[in-house]
């Protein structure tokens, strides 16, 4: 039986939920909050969900998808443009690559994965904007970063997985 306007519609919303939930923490990751030297140290919040995502449905998450939400990013951040573009695709490839590893397996090891694709994400950032801006980089704010990426990566992963148990019982 072929599907309704309204099921094709649902379908067509939720699948694109990963990608509008991963642009809405783009425009969380940019709000000024008027904290000192925190802009430097914010967690890449959208850098998480390309990962989450990667891992856990990456069909949800295409690789053009990921390309403009770098790009987003990096135009609201005012980050050299195509640094954090090319940073979510290299994690992206990376866990694509990778994708039997993570089949199955627990959420530490997921957790010990993205904490590497973090720290491999801040040394790509770091060395691309260094090469861009035709100096080295302070790096010590990246090492905060990092800290705080790993730190709020469960509790958006909690998060994501509490809306896709949800997104695959009502399937």
């Amino acid at each position: 039986m072929k599907p309704t306007f309204g099921q094709r519609l649902d379908i067509v919303t939720r699948n694109s939920l990963p990608v509008l939930f991963t642009l809405v923490l783009v425009l969380v990751n940019v709000v000024p909050l008027h904290i000192p030297g925190f802009s430097r140290i914010v967690p890449v919040l959208p850098l998480l969900a390309v990962y989450h995502w990667s891992v856990y449905r990456p069909e949800l998450m295409p690789p053009l998808a990921v390309f403009f939400i770098g790009l987003i990013y990096d135009i609201l951040s005012g980050s050299p443009l195509g640094v954090n573009a090319l940073v979510f695709l290299t994690i992206y490839g990376v866990v694509i690559f990778q994708q039997r590893f993570f089949a199955g397996r627990s959420f530490v090891i997921v957790w010990m994965g993205f904490g590497i694709m973090a720290f491999v994400a801040s040394v790509e950032s770091w060395i691309l904007v260094s090469i861009l801006s035709e100096s080295i980089v302070e790096p010590r704010a990246l090492v905060f970063q990092y800290i705080l990426n790993v730190g709020f990566f469960p509790l958006l992963a909690w998060l994501f997985l509490r809306w896709q148990h949800f997104y695959l019982r009502s399937d």
